[in-house]
């Protein structure tokens, strides 16, 4: 097990991921912020909320997005009851920014793209994670803004700790031997 992100280190990277968003999207007039159920939200809720501290708003568009029956793997996979969707707002016409932890395969992304579609056409589609595992890519999607890249293996997964899920802020790289 290794440490690639310890708590103070999250949170300058999360510091500085909003801030590049603002300084892209300034007032956020006609831009939202979604992210990807499950684990893409904490990351999501956190960059919703430093955005909204930065630009001096107490509401801008922001969303969560389940992508369970998009998924190419759905039927392969574990039944798992779906997270709830909740896009209060229209995405027609606007920038969205779709948040995911970490970036690996970009087969998530790809569902996420699928799942997006279904709630308009937005103008511009942007990519926020917090971890790419570059390496790894199966579909050609890449990321508009990224915390921390590392090269892994097959054998190794990236785990990032939330707490309020996990009770610690963390990002760690451990070997699945």
């Amino acid at each position: 097990m290794k440490t690639l992100l310890n708590n103070d280190q999250l949170q300058i990277t999360l510091q500085r991921l909003a801030h590049q968003l603002v300084e892209n999207h300034l007032s956020f007039k006609d831009t939202a912020i979604i992210g990807i159920q499950p684990r893409g939200i904490y990351l999501s809720d956190r960059i919703a909320k430093m955005v909204r501290e930065i630009i001096g708003k107490k509401k801008i568009d922001y969303g969560r997005l389940d992508i369970t029956f998009y998924r190419d793997d759905v039927q392969t996979r574990d039944i798992k009851v779906p997270d709830d969707t909740d896009i209060p707002f229209t995405i027609e016409n606007k920038s969205v920014i779709l948040i995911d932890d970490v970036l690996h395969t970009g087969r998530t992304i790809r569902s996420a793209l699928d799942a997006l579609i279904d709630y308009g056409r937005p103008r511009t589609v942007e990519l926020l994670v917090l971890v790419d595992r570059r390496f790894s890519r199966e579909l050609p999607i890449q990321p508009d803004y990224v915390g921390h890249t590392v090269d892994t293996i097959l054998t190794q997964k990236v785990k990032v700790c939330w707490m309020e899920k996990d009770g610690k802020d963390e990002v760690i790289l451990i070997d699945k031997v």
